[in-house]
Formats: structure tokens, sequence, C-alpha cells
């Protein structure tokens, strides 16, 4: 490979990685098909790699690709149907117009497509589970693997699942639109569930070499934030803020070395005051409304955390407060779990051992990482060496994430010594 070709692949590369959703999203509400979308962009990063090395990188790469990629479909479509009548007037319905003209130089259009897409992914007519791995596999860009991880099924379960979600929605009509302004409140929980399932995944994510999946993370906040100045809800502000709080610490969570740094250990000094404060105001906006959700009372945790200028700062019995109300809101083992956590860092370890093993006891989260981590590390705490390294032990085994593994093989390290 030459080394202009070698520039042009990098330079490809990178408009993957930070574009491809978007002229995704683009795609479809062009084409209306989301696997002829997902095809033509296949299509569009291939004519990318074979004419930018000539012709060059075009001032706009992301408008030459909705472009390229719509131009190919209509080129595939009058090949496969031999330009049957029906083919052909959909070829031609393709055509008109360009994809430039819908695309400016300013991109202003790019969000409300996505926006557009969430909503298409999370109609009623399809199941909450298709909901969320369809928006997660088309608009967050996440592989089949990972949604199914997250989902705790196979990969081919769930690849059958998000084939049926497509097939039901273009045998169902569905529309590629944001639905109208009475119709948004009742559309917002499966979204707002989407969101923080995309931003979840970016801020831990579920496997792999690296903690954080930054691109991930940015994208959840923008699209939220697109959300909200669509819909001013409380909630959907708390989500915004709850992801601005966790955000903020990204720098901080994993060290110069590429190692998972613990909360308490973080150096706060990096944090993000912008995206903090910016969190603080929302949060405290939507409390106020009194029409607030579990994504305001865990962006509620997040401020009590960024407003500590030291972990010995912390306010824990305002966040065991805050728990107590969340899990009444939003009852769940993990909340649950990350309550005995708070219960320990505030009144001992004792205390939330107890808990953690009563959640146990009841067969909670025993294929649960973080909670086997938790649990050896209040061992730890209380000099309890040989449970504590049988709980990293399982830990470990059930950790799917390289910094989580080093990090739990570090603790193992520093018992055996």
């Amino acid at each position: 490979m030459t080394d202009g070709a070698t520039a042009v692949r990098e330079v490809v590369d990178d408009l993957y990685r930070r574009e491809s959703r978007r002229v995704l999203s683009t795609l479809i509400r062009l084409l209306g098909d989301i696997d002829v979308a997902e095809e033509a962009l296949h299509d569009a990063f291939v004519a990318a790699m074979e004419q930018w090395p000539t012709g060059g990188v075009p001032a706009n790469p992301r408008a030459w690709l909705v472009s390229a990629g719509r131009f190919r479909a209509i080129d595939h479509l009058r090949r496969r149907a031999a330009f049957d009548e029906r083919s052909d007037a959909i070829a031609r319905e393709w055509s008109s117009g360009g994809a430039e003209s819908e695309l400016p130089d300013d991109a202003t259009d790019i969000p409300d497509d996505r926006l557009r897409l969430i909503f298409t992914c999370c109609h009623p007519a399809l199941a909450t589970e298709a909901q969320v791995a369809l928006t997660l596999r088309t608009v967050g860009g996440l592989t089949t693997e990972e949604i199914a991880h997250s989902f705790l099924v196979s990969a081919p379960a769930l690849a059958q699942r998000i084939v049926r979600a497509k097939n039901k929605i273009r045998d169902a009509g569905i529309p590629y639109e944001v639905p109208e302004q009475r119709d948004l409140p009742e559309r917002l929980d499966a979204v707002l569930s989407v969101l923080y399932l995309i931003f979840n995944e970016g801020y831990s994510a579920t496997f792999g070499s690296m903690l954080t999946r930054a691109d991930l993370c940015t994208e959840a906040i923008r699209l939220t934030r697109t959300l909200v100045q669509l819909l001013p809800e409380p909630e959907a502000e708390g989500l915004l803020a709850l992801m601005l709080l966790q955000d903020s610490r990204r720098s901080s969570r994993i060290s110069a070395e590429g190692e998972l740094v613990l909360l308490e250990d973080q150096d706060r000094t990096r944090w993000d005051r912008d995206q903090i404060r910016e969190g603080l105001a929302l949060t405290e906006r939507a409390l106020r409304s009194h029409r607030f959700g579990p994504y305001t009372l865990q962006a509620a945790i997040g401020a009590v955390h960024a407003e500590a200028e030291r972990a010995g700062d912390t306010n824990w019995r305002q966040i065991i407060g805050l728990y107590d109300v969340l899990l009444r809101a939003q009852p769940s083992p993990v909340v649950e779990l990350n309550r005995a956590v708070a219960i320990a860092m505030g009144d001992g370890c004792a205390q939330g051992l107890a808990l953690i093993d009563d959640l146990f006891a009841r067969g909670e989260l025993e294929e649960y990482s973080f909670a086997h981590a938790a649990r050896a590390d209040l061992l730890r705490r209380l000099g309890r060496s040989a449970a504590a390294r049988e709980a990293y032990v399982r830990a470990l085994e059930l950790a799917m994430q390289e910094p989580q593994r080093r990090f739990l093989q570090r603790r193992l390290e520093e018992l055996d010594h």
C-alpha cells in the first residue's frame, strides 16, 4: 500500500469511527430501509477507499458518503431487479433530489436524522427488548456480541431479535420520523432507556482492551442534549445530568499506564468542571419540578460525589438516603448492591458486607462480576484475606473487560504477598 493510500485509509477509518452512524441514519431516511441503508453504508466506504487515493478527500466527506451510498443502492436495486416496474419506481424515487441538498455543510440536520431513527427503533409496535437492541445496533454502532452480553443472551438469538425488528418496521410501514408533540411523552421512556444503555456501554465498555469508549459517551450526551432541546421533560434533563456528571470523571478513571483507578483514588482536579456545573444545574432543575424519576435520582447521587473536593468529604448519609428513594422508585438488585457499598462507606464495611451477602443468599447477582468484586473489597478491608481472595477469583472469572481484569489480578497479587 502506497503512502497516499495509507493516509486515505487512516482518514476513512477515522471517518467510520466518527461519522458512520450519522451517515447510516441519513441513508435510512433517504432509502427507507435499514438493511438497504446498511449495505449502502458499506458500499460508500468501499467507494471512498477506491476513489479518494487518486481523486482526493472531498471537502464534505459526510455528504460524499451519503451521496455515494444512495446512488450505489439505486444501482444495486436496478441490477438485481432487472428493471421490473416496482423496483424501477423505487429507484426513481430514491434518485429524486440530491443527497448533498439534504446535508448542509454545517450538518445541522444530522442530529434530527439520528433522533428520528431512535424514535423509529423505539416504536411501540416493537417489543422493548427489540427497541433497545435495534437502536444500540443501528444508532449506537454496538456489535451484536456487545449487545448480547448486555442482555445476557446468545449472539445468534440477539441477531434474530434485530432481524425481526427490522422486518417489523418494514412490513408495518413504520415511518422514520419524530412523533408529533402530543405523542412524545408516552414514547419517551423507551428512548431514555436506549440512550442510557448507549452511554453505559461507552462509560464502562462491556469487554475489550479499553475501559471506556469516548465516542459512545459523547454521542449519547449529544443525542440526549438534542432530545432535551426537543422535549425538555425533567427526566430527560435528569438523564443528561447523570451522563455529564459521570462523564466528567472519564479522564481520571484510567492512569497514564492504562490501569483502572477507583473513585476514591481519582485525582479530582482532573474532573471536567464545566460538565459538573452543567450537570448540577440540570439536576437541581429536574428535582425542583417534582416530576423526576430514577435517572434524576442517580444524577443527584453523582452530584454529591461531584461536590466533594476529596473522597473523605463525601456525604455518604445523603447518598444512602438517595439510594433509599431510588430503591423504592426502581427496585433492582444492582441498586441494592450500590446502596450496600454506600452503607459500607458510611456505616462500616461489616454492615455493607452483610447486605451484599444477603443479596447472594437470595440468588441475586451471582453472575455479576462487580458484585463479587465489591464483596471482595469489603472482605479485604476487614482483613479476611482468604475469603477476599476467593471472591476476587470469582470476579476475575466473570470479568470481560481488560482493565478490570488487570485490576482484579493486582488485588489478588497484593493478597498473595
